[in-house]
């Protein structure tokens, strides 16, 4: 499945518009670009997703993998696995610990917490987790300061 991220609209962030990152800078882009934006981004529409799987997405410079553990628990962790330094995690297996929803690495297996992002198998290990919200049927991520 392949994602179309929407062009960023001022009613969907609060971010300055002197900044000159947008929802599809690569990060390439990024590193010679103002420090990124912070606010509200929109990212896929909500029926994009499918439950127990993942999709990576690219918002002001950074990889972050989007996972829909179930409907209407929506999730958002770097892409990057902190072990290898792969961009992998939105391949992971998608699972539950409990009442926990969980991430697996594809590559080494580690579990990850998918609400608090840290690694159930190794507490040195974590992931960053983003907030989330649908609005109008977009699902939008907070990049935060």
């Amino acid at each position: 499945m392949t994602l179309t991220i929407p062009e960023r609209t001022a009613s969907a962030a609060t971010a300055p518009t002197s900044a000159t990152a947008t929802a599809t800078t690569t990060a390439t882009e990024t590193a010679t670009a103002e420090p990124a934006a912070v606010g509200w981004f929109p990212v896929c529409e909500a029926d994009a997703l499918e439950p127990e799987w993942g999709e990576a997405v690219l918002v002001e410079g950074r990889q972050i993998a989007l996972v829909l553990a179930a409907p209407g628990e929506l999730y958002a962790v770097d892409h990057r696995d902190p072990v290898m330094g792969a961009y992998v995690m939105a391949r992971g297996i998608v699972g539950s610990r409990g009442e926990r929803a969980t991430i697996a690495s594809p590559l080494l297996k580690q579990v990850y917490d998918l609400q608090t992002g840290a690694c159930l198998d190794d507490p040195s290990l974590a992931l960053s987790t983003y907030r989330t919200r649908v609005v109008g049927g977009m699902i939008e991520i907070e990049i935060a300061a």
